[in-house]
């Protein structure tokens, strides 16, 4: 009987492992992308155990000619032909017929692996499609550099959807984004999912503070800072209840949110779980973007119900009757938010949690993500 190989002809050891390649994941992540990069991780590892072989790419430094050279070469987010030609031989020397990419932008990556290795199964994660968000951001700031992001990330993204042999979207909507760009929709969908954070015990003082508040959470893409900008100004001031804003870099938009009155910039915090446990409701005012937004299903985690827009409940289309309330003006925010603050609020709603645990936790992303790459076992 003939020895068994891998993709690349070497001999197979008695278990395959698994190659996962990523930008630098973080212990501590910060931002709803690191946080789900560091998901896929621990899930990898979960289904596979001590064979996952996590490959990071490192951010480089490069600047001027030298930085816009490698962007539109397909060499963004750290990656650069020494970078590539390690990966490659990672997969060679661990005999891996199987990688997960964690991200669209990795696409010479993903070119470079089926070139050298063409039997290896290639699986790429979108968190978003890359393209359809940079040029949002692009008609945020319109700069010669966004351009230029725009374009490097849609040169690396069609590599991507070109040369993977699954394409992993968070929802449907980001499939027919991928079809109509690059003629290939998603092989799979996988929604959004978050590593629980609640405490196992709730403290005695986490309940609703005597002060009532709404919470808005998030990192400083130009989405959330366009959406909290416009609720501070037009929905604010015209609602009975404070709004306080959660995450990092808000320091820097207190003046601008907070002249408008009834707002309170909190930024930056070590955790968010007491300011969830602490709200009436989550708002996500977000009009522009891709992929799904990760304070919806962290509002879910906590209990919480959530007022958004139709644009903040894409991918949870399927929950948002239950999950809380959709508006699309000031005024359906304003009428929303009466509404909810005359009523009685759970301090945590454990029909609320449910969803979250049925499809937005570890244990429903490790599902999918194990019958997708066929290691169920």
């Amino acid at each position: 009987m003939s020895e068994a190989t891998d993709a690349c002809g070497a001999s197979l050891p008695e278990a395959q492992p698994l190659v996962l390649v990523a930008g630098v994941l973080q212990s501590t992540p910060a931002g709803g992308r690191a946080l789900l990069s560091r998901l896929n991780h621990d899930i990898l590892a979960d289904i596979v155990g001590p064979q996952l072989v996590a490959f990071e790419v490192r951010p480089s430094h490069l600047s001027g000619w030298r930085a816009i050279k490698a962007m539109f070469s397909g060499c963004i987010d750290g990656l650069n032909d020494k970078v590539i030609a390690h990966a490659i031989q990672t997969i060679r020397e661990t005999r891996a017929n199987k990688v997960f990419v964690d991200g669209s932008n990795l696409g010479r990556v993903v070119q470079a692996i089926k070139r050298e290795c063409p039997r290896v199964e290639v699986s790429t994660f979108f968190h978003n499609c890359e393209a359809r968000f940079f040029l949002g951001s692009f008609r945020q700031t319109k700069t010669i550099r966004s351009l230029g992001v725009l374009i490097a990330n849609w040169l690396a993204e069609r590599r991507t959807v070109r040369f993977s042999n699954n394409l992993i979207c968070l929802n449907e909507r980001d499939s027919a984004q991928l079809h109509a760009l690059y003629g290939r929709a998603a092989t799979h969908i996988s929604a959004m999912a978050l590593q629980d954070r609640l405490p196992a015990v709730l403290p005695e003082d986490s309940g609703l503070e005597p002060e009532p508040y709404a919470l808005f959470v998030g990192g400083t893409f130009y989405a959330n800072q366009g959406g909290i900008a416009w609720f501070a100004e037009h929905v604010a001031p015209r609602i009975p209840i404070k709004t306080r804003v959660v995450g990092a870099g808000f320091e820097r938009m207190k003046q601008e949110l907070e002249q408008h009155g009834n707002v309170e910039v909190i930024g930056s915090v070590e955790n968010v779980a007491p300011w969830y446990l602490g709200a009436r409701f989550v708002v996500a005012p977000i009009f522009d973007g891709s992929g799904m937004k990760t304070k919806v299903a962290e509002a879910l985690m906590f209990g919480k119900m959530i007022v958004g827009t139709p644009e903040a409940f894409s991918g949870y289309e399927d929950v948002a009757i239950r999950a809380g309330l959709v508006c699309s003006t000031a005024s359906d925010f304003v009428d929303a938010i009466e509404r909810v603050s005359r009523g009685p609020v759970l301090e945590f709603d454990p029909e609320l949690r449910a969803i979250y645990e049925q499809k937005y936790s570890f244990a429903a992303a490790r599902s999918r993500l194990a019958q997708i790459l066929d290691m169920t076992g």
